[in-house]
């Protein structure tokens, strides 16, 4: 879907900057912006101008700069966009993460949101579907930097492989002991990932997690957890979103630690 207010590589750029100095600072002048992205003053005021303009950001002279509320959806929408191309080309082509970011953050200003989604809806299948499994990765992984050319005659070891890899997941699937909850999983380490299985609560809250993004077979990635436990910061869908923990007892996850 290509949007008509769509704006420039550069522009994006600034807003993505004036996002993430916020982030770390609270605030954001110029000067920050400036160094952030290495350009002269005047390019920042220019571009300032331009997205104040728009309504995309609070801006006067000599005084700190402000995201708008557009600006703030507008800017998370970009972040969001970079996240999901980086995660892909790690996670799933298993780049480097220098080499991904550098790389989601020319493809992020000309890639159709639509065309970003599907690479969600791959990446999670790829991760929670149980006939592919973290072997199926490593070995696209293993053709993709070694080069070599697809042998027909290892086919044969590698759906034996496969089938024997489906077997131990239906056994593990038969028994509800399998399965863990979110909250279990957010006592674990940063960055641990699970694939829900099951949302169980009320009709109502069933709905906000759909809302959410969170359904049976998403991809969750346990981002931080407050000192108190409550709430945790997860990521799904190239989203962050704080969930409850009393939400998370009533998401069961497989998760493979």
């Amino acid at each position: 879907m290509v949007r008509p207010d769509r704006l420039s590589a550069s522009l994006e750029d600034y807003l993505e900057a004036i996002y993430n100095i916020v982030s770390d600072k609270g605030g954001v002048r110029a000067k920050d912006i400036s160094l952030s992205l290495d350009v002269k003053a005047g390019s920042v005021t220019t571009a300032l101008q331009a997205l104040a303009k728009s309504e995309l950001v609070n801006y006067k002279p000599y005084e700190v700069i402000t995201l708008t509320a557009k600006g703030l959806k507008e800017a998370e929408r970009i972040i969001r966009k970079h996240e999901i191309l980086e995660d892909f080309f790690v996670d799933v082509l298993g780049a480097d993460k220098s080499v991904a970011r550098q790389g989601a953050c020319k493809i992020e200003h000309v890639i159709p949101d639509d065309l970003v989604e599907g690479l969600i809806s791959f990446t999670e299948f790829v991760q929670a579907c149980p006939r592919c499994g973290d072997n199926w990765i490593g070995q696209f992984h293993n053709r993709c930097f070694t080069r070599l050319p697809q042998d027909k005659t290892d086919c044969m070891s590698c759906i034996d492989s496969v089938i024997q890899y489906l077997q131990k997941e239906k056994e593990k699937m038969a028994g509800s002991s399998t399965l863990t909850t979110l909250l279990d999983v957010a006592a674990g380490n940063k960055g641990d990932k699970c694939v829900v299985r099951k949302v169980t609560n009320k009709s109502s809250v069933t709905k906000r997690f759909v809302e959410m993004g969170i359904s049976r077979g998403s991809v969750i990635e346990v981002e931080r957890v407050a000192p108190l436990g409550d709430p945790i910061e997860v990521k799904v869908k190239g989203y962050h979103l704080s969930i409850r923990k009393e939400e998370a007892k009533n998401i069961q996850v497989e998760w493979n630690k």
